[in-house]
């Protein structure tokens, strides 16, 4: 049984109205505005609903997961609402930041400090992160790009830097 199991993370093919939502924010306009307001929205209606739900999986279908990391700078507990990817036995994620220009901070956290905490609706478990090879991160976008058709634009737009992949392994 792998991590996405234990944490019953799995990913639910969308209808087109969420497959509509999804493709809208891939779009380079939409994505500079979603990588600020998602993240908060998502946070608000996981409140709302008392854990069970966010924004992204109800409006585009697309199962959030919260990694929290601790800053490098800072040494605070940092949480960051993501797609994760289960490939495989795996739960895999992707640092395209929405294809922006800067790598995210969660990836530099984990490049730091490895250990995390990834939290899927009511359960949490703590993990080891560490950068994927290179087949793992080709399955990886392989699989992400199936699920959310936004990677592929994001890869492109961010042609410019590396975006980092990471596999978690149970702590």
């Amino acid at each position: 049984m792998g991590l996405a199991d234990n944490l019953g993370y799995a990913y639910r093919p969308q209808n087109s109205l969420q497959r509509l939502a999804a493709n809208l924010v891939a779009f380079g306009p939409v994505s500079r505005i979603a990588s600020h307001v998602l993240p908060f929205c998502d946070r608000w209606v996981l409140r709302l609903t008392s854990g069970r739900q966010t924004l992204t999986g109800w409006a585009a279908g697309l199962p959030v997961l919260w990694l929290t990391t601790t800053g490098v700078r800072s040494g605070q507990r940092r949480t960051s609402p993501l797609l994760g990817i289960p490939v495989g036995d795996v739960l895999v994620v992707i640092g395209s930041g929405f294809g922006q220009a800067a790598t995210p901070g969660w990836v530099h956290n984990l490049e730091a400090n490895p250990s995390a905490n990834v939290r899927y609706h009511d359960r949490s478990v703590g993990v080891l992160a560490r950068p994927a090879s290179e087949d793992e991160s080709a399955r990886a976008w392989s699989t992400a790009s199936k699920i959310y058709p936004g990677y592929g634009v994001y890869q492109e737009r961010a042609s410019h830097r590396q975006i980092r992949v990471f596999v978690f392994d149970a702590a």
